[in-house]
């Protein structure tokens, strides 16, 4: 439960890229480069989000051909690099919905901004739909040095906005992340489908911004 009075302290609100703004084109696009390949969707995922870490690649410590090479090393993919990347890439659809929960948002005085562990792809992402110009603040972890897995950067990201935690609203699909979150004293809302959030957000927000204000 949020009282009315911790709900005016939010003054910025912080979205994930992928599985919020936009469908989950990571996850998705690994799926269908697993079924490609014949093999088993799950263990793509799963090896896809492992090396997207290890290798440093979401955190632009390694490029993206390096990515590549030790998914297919370890995972046996099929395909060039160029085929496999669009698998991805044409899978981020933004959703036109938040984007204009975002644009609301921004008009009634809130600071918005992306928070998201997206490597390079992010701004080719931006050259194709071209969104950036809706927000104040782009935190990604290619050019940041960390990822949302690491609490630090919840730290950074918090200097760099001059804010307190309970002044941020942090949005994300993946519990992980919000959990790190809330460990730094964030709201947060763990996004799971259109309905559940509209709900959680009147909450988090109302008056300002009732779950009337968007629609799926």
């Amino acid at each position: 439960m949020h009282s009315d009075s911790d709900s005016k302290t939010v003054n910025t609100v912080l979205f994930d890229f992928g599985g919020v703004l936009a469908d989950e084109g990571f996850r998705d696009g690994l799926a269908a480069i697993g079924r490609l390949s014949e093999l088993a969707e799950n263990d793509v995922i799963r090896k896809g989000h492992e090396l997207v870490l290890r290798t440093g690649y979401v955190t632009g410590r390694a490029g993206e051909g390096h990515w590549w090479d030790a998914l297919r090393s370890e995972a046996h993919l099929r395909g060039t690099d160029d085929a496999l990347r669009l698998e991805i890439l044409n899978r981020f659809t933004l959703r036109p919905p938040m984007l204009a929960l975002v644009e609301r948002l921004k008009n009634r005085g809130f600071t918005v901004g992306i928070l998201s562990d997206q490597t390079n792809w992010l701004d080719e992402l931006e050259d194709r739909f071209g969104f950036y110009s809706r927000f104040d603040y782009i935190f990604n972890s290619f050019h940041m040095g960390k990822s949302k897995n690491d609490p630090t950067h919840f730290d950074d990201v918090l200097r760099l906005l001059n804010r307190q935690g309970r002044e941020v609203l942090f949005i994300d699909d993946n519990d992980g992340h919000v959990g790190r979150a809330v460990e730094k004293g964030w709201k947060v809302i763990l996004y799971k489908n259109p309905d559940g959030f509209l709900h959680e957000l009147s909450g988090q927000l109302h008056p300002e911004l009732p779950a009337s204000s968007i629609k799926r």
